[in-house]
């Protein structure tokens, strides 16, 4: 089965960072959905593309495991990858990397289900997704 990863990097800036200089430990979250819009951008699974179809995909578990802190300035590099499963459920994995040591400095998932635009979860794969999933060799 294929894997489909999209990698982008972020440079940490002035308002990410706390009173030591260091990456605040909320802003791992938002870096995970920097990964997973970036991830959207390239592989046609953009949060625009699933409302389009009718719709959202609420995060319904997030993990975050710290490694080793980020500072103000440097860039790192959000590795964002898709993992298959035949669930109605979207899954990620990230792992974070300083850009200039190659170093991990976090490592997380998240897990999206498919609700409709009326609030109604959807506990099946919509035909699109399924469609997307076929059309890039995850099934």
């Amino acid at each position: 089965m294929k894997t489909l990863v999209n990698n982008t990097e972020v440079k940490v800036r002035f308002s990410e960072v706390d009173s030591l200089g260091i990456v605040w430990h909320g802003h791992y979250v938002k870096f995970f959905e920097d990964g997973r819009e970036a991830f959207g951008s390239e592989h046609g699974l953009g949060y625009m593309d699933v409302y389009e179809k009718g719709f959202a995909t609420p995060i319904v578990k997030l993990n975050v495991d710290y490694k080793k802190t980020v500072s103000y300035g440097e860039s790192i590099r959000i590795e964002t990858t898709f993992k298959p499963t035949p669930a109605a459920k979207i899954v990620f994995d990230f792992k974070i990397f300083k850009v200039d040591t190659d170093e991990v400095v976090a490592t997380g998932s998240s897990t999206q289900v498919f609700m409709t635009k009326a609030g109604q979860l959807h506990i099946t794969n919509p035909p699109f997704f399924e469609e997307w999933k076929t059309k890039h060799g995850l099934v």
